[in-house]
């Protein structure tokens, strides 16, 4: 077992475009690429990491975004967006957790858990009172990982990946 780590968590800025859009396209396909084909992980990767897809996301006012860091670099990063949510999630003031995502090389290691912290903390202090997140129905460690943290499932939901339909599990935890 590696050393757990304490990541540096920072609120993300427009500065931080460039980054978050390499960033984001390096781990999502990290995680998914040996599980899907290649054409519908290039078809999701340029709709949605390009550089100014991340512009318009860190001009929601309704976005928030967190970068891990370890000794200056990145290793992860997470995304709240302020969202009603689909049927089942509770709360009246609910609060999405887009993506939380870490670079393979530090999984494990403690900056998902980090990253989680920091999104619970901004969603309280933002008065919201549920987080809700999708994640794949075959992502079992992913899974492990949010019930670890005290989500529970409260339904499912369509994800589009290029061509292919998949399901999401609807987890959420009170705030």
């Amino acid at each position: 077992m590696s050393q757990k780590i304490e990541p540096v968590i920072r609120h993300a800025t427009s500065a931080d475009t460039d980054l978050l859009a390499e960033l984001g396209a390096r781990t999502f396909f990290e995680a998914f690429a040996a599980d899907n084909k290649a054409e519908d992980m290039a078809a999701y990767l340029v709709a949605h990491f390009s550089k100014e897809q991340f512009a318009v996301e860190l001009a929601d006012p309704r976005a928030v975004f967190l970068i891990a860091e370890i000794e200056g670099r990145e290793a992860g990063y997470a995304k709240l967006y302020a969202s009603e949510g689909p049927t089942g999630v509770s709360g009246s003031e609910r609060v999405e957790l887009v993506r939380l995502y870490v670079l393979q090389k530090w999984l494990g290691r403690g900056v998902g858990d980090g990253l989680m912290r920091a999104c619970i903390e901004e969603a309280r202090r933002a008065g919201h009172t549920a987080l809700w997140l999708g994640v794949w129905e075959h992502n079992k460690r992913a899974q492990a990982f949010y019930r670890k943290w005290s989500f529970r499932e409260v339904g499912q939901h369509t994800f589009q990946l290029g061509a292919d339909e998949q399901t999401d599990l609807v987890m959420e935890r009170a705030l």
